[in-house]
């Protein structure tokens, strides 16, 4: 039997690994803009490598351009929207072992 296959249409789905395992979806937005982070922040037209995230030391995740346009604001007073502790932008390791 020979198939031809005359249509496909392919789709795929990609999230953002911010190293949690809550399936809220509380815990999927950014604390600032409130989109979640698998879409892209109010200052972009396309969620993904353009519009990264950002981790702080304090745990707490953002897009990158919210955070940014944040920490320019006076009244912010370089510290993070959510707990208020002084930003400081963590080092993101990376985990290269396999699942």
């Amino acid at each position: 039997m020979k198939v031809t296959i005359k249509n496909w249409h392919a789709i795929a789905q990609w999230r953002w690994d911010i190293g949690t395992n809550e399936t809220d979806e509380e815990g999927d937005v950014c604390g600032i803009c409130r989109v979640p982070y698998e879409g892209c922040c109010p200052s972009c037209k396309m969620p993904g490598d353009d519009c990264p995230l950002i981790w702080g030391e304090c745990s707490h995740v953002f897009h990158m351009h919210c955070l940014l346009k944040w920490i320019g604001t006076a009244a912010s007073k370089q510290q993070c929207p959510m707990d208020r502790r002084p930003w400081v932008t963590a080092e993101r390791k990376i985990n290269n072992n396999p699942r």
